[in-house]
């Protein structure tokens, strides 16, 4: 295990290197770190790392989206309206459309394997959109029009919707039908998320308050720990009431850390953003790698021409997804290309979810597999890119 964690990091840092002296995007460089000394080709990592890479993985998302919250300003949340509740499902639903009408065509698979694959497909990477969003709110590009503000709350709440989906059409797969309350569970689990979320910040605030109140502050690094624990146990309640009660863990993650902003002054906040920034340093090394490490490369020879055909045809139709929801804002023309270069990477949902389909013994289970891998490999370089080369031109400087 501690073998593995070492090559993790160095592979993943000097890989990471080497594309920022290209002036690429560092995650690239991780992904194919991971990709490198995963069991696909030169096997360095240990089993035991990777039987936990998923819960690895998550806690990395949990320091970022910590980050996020406490970067988030809810006043500018507020500005955004109409657009952050659109943009949360509007695109997973056009991807899903996409896949339904176009899928059985260019690979040969049946409506309902078609749905099954876009519910995989349509979900936007947190892990590569959150991180960047968190920088460019503190650099204060887009932030006049909330431009960061609308990608990084819309990205939060895309997960819950695709991962329903994604249960839902298994289910009918498997023989089974739809059920109303499903989709029902959608926006209760995200009211519920939040509400968790703020109740737990607000319980947290008032904590600090009375430690600073008898002189007993606590320091930052311990705080740290304490929203890092308690945040855990959010994502464990979630696995654990799932079934009675629907509740996003980690939009309660989110929310804690935007109370802990309000509630807190300005600088016990700020302390604890610098916290998450220097853990995200680690983090993000061991999300990426690991990311990487879970993609069979073989795979992608078997998805062929057509599934990089579709890929490219379903983020297109996406792309006319986020436009649609951007009608009627403040928005430019240059800040809603941004929105929709934002909304293309994929990652950590299709490298989660990518094989279940396999696991039960669906008949669609390859193929999702294969262009679920192709997926991560063409548009997390690519939003990763994106994102970071077109920033400054199509964003203004609002410092």
């Amino acid at each position: 295990m501690l073998t593995s964690l070492a090559f993790v990091f160095l592979s993943g840092l000097a890989a990471a290197s080497i594309c920022q002296r290209m002036r690429l995007p560092r995650i690239i460089g991780m992904l194919i770190a991971g990709i490198v000394i995963g069991p696909h080709i030169f096997n360095l990592l240990d089993p035991s790392i990777l039987r936990i890479s998923a819960d690895l993985r998550q806690m990395a998302l949990v320091i970022i989206l910590l980050k996020a919250g406490l970067t988030l300003n809810l006043s500018d949340l507020k500005k955004v309206g109409r657009p952050a509740v659109l943009i949360s499902f509007v695109p997973a639903c056009f991807e899903v459309i996409a896949y339904f009408l176009f899928a059985p065509q260019l690979l040969g698979i049946t409506r309902m394997d078609a749905a099954v694959l876009g519910a995989v497909m349509s979900a936007v990477s947190p892990a590569v959109v959150v991180p960047r969003m968190v920088r460019l709110i503190e650099s204060q590009y887009g932030t006049k029009h909330c431009v960061p503000q609308l990608i990084l709350a819309g990205a939060s709440c895309d997960d819950v919707f695709v991962i329903v989906l994604f249960s839902t059409f298994t289910t009918m797969a498997q023989g089974g039908s739809a059920r109303i309350t499903d989709f029902i569970n959608i926006p209760i689990s995200i009211f519920l998320g939040i509400a968790v979320g703020a109740a737990v910040g607000w319980m947290l605030s008032s904590f600090l308050e009375i430690m600073r109140s008898h002189q007993q502050e606590i320091r930052s690094s311990l705080k740290t720990i304490i929203m890092l624990s308690i945040s855990f146990i959010l994502l464990a309640l979630e696995a654990h009431i799932k079934k009675y009660i629907p509740v996003s863990g980690l939009l309660a993650v989110i929310s804690m850390a935007c109370i802990l902003q309000i509630k807190c002054p300005p600088s016990v906040s700020q302390g604890l953003s610098a916290k998450f920034g220097k853990l995200w340093l680690g983090a993000e090394v061991l999300l990426f790698v690991l990311v990487g490490a879970a993609v069979d490369i073989r795979y992608t020879l078997n998805a062929g021409v057509p599934a990089a055909a579709m890929i490219i045809a379903a983020l297109l139709i996406r792309s006319a997804g986020v436009f649609l929801c951007l009608i009627g804002t403040q928005l430019n023309r240059k800040e809603r290309i941004f929105c929709i270069i934002a909304y293309l990477p994929k990652a950590t949902v299709q490298a989660a979810i990518g094989a279940v389909p396999l696991a039960l013994g669906l008949p669609c289970g390859q193929i999702v597999l294969s262009v679920a891998v192709l997926s991560i490999m063409i548009t997390a370089p690519l939003g990763a890119l994106g994102i970071d080369l077109s920033f400054s031109a199509l964003l203004t400087y609002d410092g």
